[in-house]
């Protein structure tokens, strides 16, 4: 799904010199786009690019827009296309991937081939689980809660890369991980309460509580996979010379036989099926939220690198984290989630965590900088890969 391949991109704490590999026509102004800004069009356009602001503010937007139309998406009464509909987003945002590369905007994009295929089609077998577990937990479970407990996800990763990949958890990251779990705690008896008490539920409690219950197990599921997709991507992703749009395109197009095998096994494409879960007075707007979420995926890779261009490594990662915390309060907006001394007791403890977290990071990447040359590349064995792979 488009949202998870950005949406937790500041998980990892990317350094400076991975943020200068993203691609070129990102990062700087193609030269016919500087000739017609030299030559008095398009100010406007020059002015907003050269907006701190702007840059931040798209970058938060499209993140929240991207978890709320999915959300959106998968939130109707009779929903059960799962896999469709991330085929659906695969097929749109690989077409857009050809076409950008067609006009040039994406002149280094890796050609598909079938040693670099085999490899990589187990990382994309963990993708399709992640973004589907993803879709399923969002259609259970409130935005809020689904927010909180995708941090559960940071702790996986970072004792991954301990085993795997030489990293190492500080004393500050330790106390951000506390405040991660106690949050999804916290969460998880506030949506229990709530389900008992009828807050913000219109179905009985038992039928509450059994929606609940399926969410947590698919969050569960989701964060697994997350880890191992994030895991083995990094595994992979440097022997491969892989950049953004090159695991962005394999990732699409080596995912999307497997999701429509899956989705005709399992899922139900009778027309009577098709018009429960389109019908007519929604239909328009889940198919411009499809097309959205699929075209998002681009959105959000520019919207990324516009973001770190204009400000730094640690503005970008904190803005990430502080992002949380309107993305949780999207969800309370959009979709009336509820709102109890629980549940925003959970949101703030979730957006501390995120900026403990954010700060233990830092404090990390500027301790690493004051190691001798020859001992900082024994340590940062982890940090050599490309520390986006997390945008699940």
């Amino acid at each position: 799904m488009s949202n998870k391949k950005n949406e937790d991109l500041e998980m990892s704490g990317m350094d400076e010199k991975e943020f200068g590999e993203r691609e070129s026509f990102l990062l700087k102004p193609a030269p016919h786009h500087r000739a017609r800004v030299d030559s008095g069009r398009g100010s406007i356009l020059s002015q907003l690019e050269n907006n701190l602001g702007a840059a931040v503010l798209a970058y938060c937007f499209s993140s929240i827009s991207m978890t709320v139309v999915n959300k959106y998406v998968v939130s109707g009464s009779s929903w059960n296309l799962n896999f469709l509909y991330l085929a659906i987003q695969a097929v749109i945002c690989t077409a857009a991937i050809l076409v950008l590369k067609q006009m040039g905007l994406i002149p280094n994009l890796a050609a598909l081939e079938s040693g670099k295929a085999k490899r990589w089609l187990p990382v994309s077998v963990f993708f399709v689980g992640m973004i589907y577990t993803s879709t399923k937990s969002l259609q259970f479970l409130s935005v809020p809660v689904y927010t909180i407990f995708k941090n559960l996800t940071i702790i996986v990763i970072a004792y991954g890369e301990v085993l795997w990949f030489g990293g190492n958890v500080t004393p500050l990251l330790l106390l951000s991980f506390g405040f991660m779990v106690l949050s999804s705690v916290v969460a998880a008896w506030a949506d229990i309460q709530a389900a008992l008490n009828g807050v913000g539920h219109s179905v009985e409690t038992a039928t509450a509580i059994s929606t609940l219950n399926a969410g947590y197990a698919w969050m569960g599921l989701n964060v697994f996979c997350t880890a191992s997709y994030v895991l083995s991507t990094r595994k992979f992703i440097t022997s491969l010379n892989f950049k953004d749009w090159d695991t962005m395109f394999y990732n699409n197009l080596l995912s999307l036989p497997i999701m429509i095998i899956c989705s005709l096994v399992t899922e139900d494409w009778s027309s009577a099926n098709l018009a429960r879960n389109f019908p007519a007075e929604s239909r328009n707007n889940l198919m411009i939220g499809m097309l959205y979420s699929g075209l998002g995926a681009i959105f959000i890779s520019y919207s990324s690198a516009w973001c770190i261009r204009k400000t730094s490594s640690t503005t970008y990662s904190f803005v990430g984290y502080l992002n949380k915390l309107p993305l949780a309060i999207s969800g309370i907006v959009f979709f009336d989630a509820p709102v109890t001394f629980g549940s925003v007791s959970a949101i703030l403890l979730g957006f501390f965590s995120g900026l403990v977290y954010g700060y233990g990071k830092m404090k990390q990447r500027e301790q690493s900088k004051q190691v001798l040359p020859t001992s900082q590349l024994a340590m940062s064995a982890s940090s050599q890969s490309q520390k986006d792979a997390s945008n699940s």
